[in-house]
């Protein structure tokens, strides 16, 4: 299946010579598929054929007997106005609809769509009652759930006949998979951590919005009837099919190829192999910057301390928000004096940074860090004679970080090193946690320890679930049922021992044998529960997937499947087998990253 999978990639050659061998190979040695010819630089394909995006529906008015009331009283909304409304009645029973700024957000972007006559009306977000609209989208997605296993293969069938039309593309005469071919339904933004934005209302997505990309011998896709196109490029230098602009954050959004095409794979392999070649220069660099903590030039000990940071915590190098973006999110190279503190002790540690800011999508990073003396030191010079609001490493920025990084080695940038310390996080820690003696279960809880290690590096964080508390005590309970089945066969065990002693027969020897399998069976079942309770509730606030599908090299998972007898699907499911089909197409398990 998985070479099947592979043969749909056929790489182009790679840019870098350091990156192109003679041929990718495979694990039989030979070589794989991922080759086709050379293109000129930059030049990503010459043909380029699709049906552009498929928009999201209409919106469908609500029932005349569900209403909307305010003050108490029913009032009928304008359609604009009435579709807004569902957005935020949808999220009723979410935690974003408790948060003030949620509410403040939305209330005030509903009431520039309302008509004249409703914004005299509708003044107070809390005389609006939406339990009436929220119950029949409620009552909506339970009669979904009801449906036939004949009306579900119908629907089925309905979104794969769009799947096919509009979900492929013609890209240099092979038919390849688009990745997100639908526009984003309108609603309200959301956003991660304690975004300033959320609330706000996504606005639909129009053609008119939309820039197409396709070849110039090909059929430009139709827009739909009574519209235009933004815009039709003929750009071969890029891989997107269809752009524009959302209104949240002013930032563009792309149709893209599936991560299962040529291009993408030959994308994701590229990457890694960066950050491969980052291992063989890593002691090199860190030689560098730990002298320059020394230098006399103030532009290279900043340069220097920020490197050790990008390096041993993994962080972002800054600078790196959208166009449009107003949350106060920072990066390493943008920090400011108030988000450290120094601590010469703290905890019986000495020389502690205390980390408090807003990295990426306003997610919280805090920590304390136990740093070398002479890093402790500097930090203390760069604060000296500085308000809180003054940068921290006010003689450097990414540009210059990145530059720098760029004459050690060529396609070096601080990402790499977030990506090369995650992926040798990750190998180090699965030879330090894998027992090949246990099952599979805990191997897999080994693995996803491991993975947390990264995460936490990373500080992909995310809320608790809604649905964890529930989940949980439903686990209990199977644990519970599963102890007191283990009880019983123990009491039916020692019977049929009973028996067996006094009767010394055959039949009553096979009997005692299958009470001890069954017994056997169920402590392995209760282990297996276990395990998977102690899973659960250690990642409870993890996001495990940023980092296993963004950061960490499929192979080094792909190869510790292999050698650890761990089926690949217990750790990449059907759409990341696709997106990883290159990489279990090559490695085997002696790969090291």
């Amino acid at each position: 299946m998985y070479r099947r999978l592979a043969s749909s990639f056929l790489i182009r050659g790679v840019p870098h010579p350091q990156l192109t061998p003679l041929c990718l190979r495979s694990r039989s040695g030979g070589c794989s598929r991922w080759e086709e010819e050379k293109k000129e630089d930059g030049v990503k394909w010459t043909q380029l054929e699709h049906r552009g995006p498929y928009f999201a529906p209409l919106y469908e008015p609500l029932p005349d007997d569900v209403q909307f009331y305010y003050d108490g009283k029913p009032l009928k909304l304008s359609l604009a106005t009435e579709e807004i409304a569902t957005f935020y009645a949808k999220m009723l029973d979410h935690e974003y609809t408790t948060k003030e700024i949620f509410q403040n957000n939305f209330f005030n972007d509903w009431r520039k769509e309302m008509t004249s006559e409703e914004q005299k009306i509708i003044k107070d977000l809390d005389k609006c009652d939406f339990r009436e609209i929220h119950k029949y989208f409620v009552d909506k997605s339970e009669a979904r759930k009801a449906l036939s296993k004949e009306e579900k293969q119908k629907l089925k069938e309905e979104a794969d006949k769009i799947q096919e039309e509009y979900g492929y593309c013609i890209l240099d005469g092979h038919r390849e998979k688009i990745g997100n071919f639908k526009t984003e339904p309108p609603g309200l933004f959301r956003g991660r951590g304690d975004h300033p934005k959320m609330g706000m209302l996504k606005k639909r997505v129009m053609p008119e919005d939309v820039i197409i990309n396709c070849s110039k011998d090909s059929k430009i896709p139709e827009p739909p009837e009574g519209h235009k196109w933004k815009e039709v490029r003929f750009d071969n230098t890029v891989t997107w099919l269809a752009s524009w602009t959302e209104n949240i954050q002013n930032c563009l959004k792309y149709i893209m190829l599936n991560p299962s095409s040529k291009l993408k794979g030959e994308k994701d392999w590229q990457k890694y192999e960066v950050a491969r070649r980052l291992k063989g220069v890593v002691h090199k660099i860190r030689a560098q910057y730990r002298a320059d903590w020394k230098s006399k030039e103030m532009k290279k000990r900043q340069r220097a301390v920020a490197l050790y940071f990008i390096d041993k915590l993994a962080l972002r190098a800054g600078n790196e928000k959208e166009e449009g973006e107003t949350a106060d999110t920072v990066g390493c190279c943008s920090l400011r004096v108030e988000h450290i503190k120094l601590h010469p002790e703290l905890d019986g540690q000495e020389h502690v940074v205390e980390f408090d800011f807003l990295g990426k999508d306003s997610i919280r990073y805090y920590n304390k860090v136990s740093v070398e003396k002479l890093v402790f030191k500097n930090l203390q010079l760069f604060m000296k004679n500085k308000d809180p609001g003054d940068d921290l490493f006010d003689r450097l920025n990414t540009s210059i970080v990145n530059k720098y990084l760029q004459s050690l080695m060529d396609g070096l940038s601080a990402k790499v090193f977030r990506t090369y310390n995650a992926s040798i996080t990750l190998q180090e820690q699965l030879k330090a946690l894998t027992n090949s003696e246990d099952n599979v279960a805990g191997k897999l809880l080994s693995y996803n320890r491991a993975n947390r290690a990264v995460a936490i590096l990373c500080n992909h964080q995310r809320s608790t679930p809604k649905t964890f508390e529930k989940s949980m005590q439903n686990l209990q309970a199977k644990i519970d049922a599963k102890k007191q089945q283990i009880e019983e066969a123990r009491q039916e065990l020692k019977k049929a021992e009973e028996e067996f002693e006094n009767t010394k027969d055959a039949k009553a020897e096979a009997n005692v044998e299958k009470k001890k399998k069954l017994l056997k069976r169920l402590e392995e079942q209760l282990a297996k529960l276990n395990i998977q309770a102690t899973d659960k509730e250690e990642n409870k606030q993890i996001a495990l997937g940023t980092s296993k599908l963004n950061y960490l090299d499929p192979r080094i998972s792909i190869a510790w499947c292999k050698k650890f007898g761990v089926p690949i699907e217990k750790i990449y499911n059907k759409t990341q087998r696709e997106k990883f089909a290159w990489a279990i197409d090559m490695a085997d398990e002696d790969f090291e990253f």
